[in-house]
């Protein structure tokens, strides 16, 4: 039995990987300011699977260091999640970004380093890291736009190009994470994550797009769309996900001080409203109308995550089909609109 510590554990994938860890009978340390929407619900929802003393919760802010440390203390295993997750709010809040990705990474980084019991650190990165990817041949298509010459995505060797104030904190962060095994010798893992959706995922308009429209179409609320709606992401349902920590975690020889785009790769991808629309008509079983808007600053028309690199390393790839997983979120929406105020 490990002793692990999730930052960022009360949100959406850490909710879903402390219910997982905590099923495998892991000692779980959930570290968490519990500001954004649904992390006390998700709580409450671990508190009722497992009971009120299945793990341990420390309500602090990373910038707080002192409180890392005593979350960190005997760590053997953290997962880094917590931080600012939206470019929409990194604009307008830009000083309150840096210090959760940047400086909360590193806080993580030094107390693992000093109070940890040699951990194993994997990192939530993400896409964004790669900029607009604006020196890419982009092709528009009737319901999409596509590289025509990267059949396979993005590849961990597309230069770093941070683009907005939460690319440039996400990427801070990213290399820190890199760096402390190149340095220091600590065991971290780079996932530079795509769109990760699943049960849990309290999305807002700003992030979380996948469930935003589940939540918004089945409750009749106002969709708006950034741009045109023919980006392209290739999206990962979230236990996939898990089993991509675990198999960097139980490859750990392998993985440490690596970097990886971790996503559906080419076979799971969908383009945000001209492809996703149609599909969520086809379950909801209604037409569903949307409003558009200016792009976002920074906004990909395409990222697809080449993840050949993760298959070839650690033996994993997506099992879950981006039809299957969004049935499996509307279904989650559905049973649960009591939490959305449905």
């Amino acid at each position: 039995m490990a002793n692990v510590l999730i930052t960022g554990g009360a949100g959406f994938i850490g909710a879903n990987l402390a219910n997982r860890l905590l099923s495998d009978g892991q000692d779980v340390t959930i570290l968490d300011s519990l500001t954004r929407r649904g992390g006390s619900r998700n709580v409450d929802w671990l508190r009722d699977v497992h009971g009120p003393r299945g793990f341990r919760l420390v309500r602090a802010d990373l910038t707080d260091f002192n409180a890392v440390r005593r979350a960190t203390d005997g760590a053997e295993l953290i997962y880094h999640l917590a931080g600012q997750v939206a470019v929409t709010t990194s604009i307008a809040d830009p000083r309150g970004d840096f210090e959760d990705n940047a400086l909360g990474t590193f806080n993580v980084l030094e107390a693992a380093r000093t109070v940890g019991a040699d951990p194993i650190l994997l990192y939530s990165s993400t896409n964004k890291v790669y900029g607009k990817l604006e020196t890419l041949d982009v092709v528009e298509e009737s319901t999409r736009y596509r590289h025509p010459i990267l059949p396979h995505g993005i590849s961990e060797a597309q230069p770093l190009d941070f683009h907005s104030p939460y690319g440039c904190s996400k990427g801070a962060g990213d290399q820190y994470v890199r760096d402390y095994h190149r340095i220091y010798g600590l065991r971290t893992v780079v996932l530079r994550q795509s769109c990760i959706y699943g049960p849990r995922q309290f999305g807002v308009e700003d992030q979380g797009w996948v469930a935003w429209f589940v939540i918004a179409a089945t409750l009749a609320r106002p969709i708006n769309i950034y741009g045109d709606g023919k980006q392209v992401r290739d999206l990962l349902y979230v236990e996939d996900l898990l089993d991509a920590y675990q198999a960097a975690v139980d490859g750990i020889e392998r993985s440490a001080g690596q970097v990886y785009n971790v996503g559906g790769g080419s076979g799971n991808t969908l383009s945000i409203w001209a492809e996703f629309g149609p599909l969520l008509e086809e379950l909801l079983e209604r037409p569903i109308e949307a409003s558009h808007g200016a792009w976002r600053p920074g906004d990909q028309p395409v990222y697809v995550s080449d993840i050949r690199k993760v298959e070839r390393d650690l033996g994993w790839r997506p099992q879950t089909s981006v039809r299957e997983g969004i049935e499996r979120l509307v279904r989650w929406v559905r049973d649960n609109r009591e939490l959305f105020g449905g």
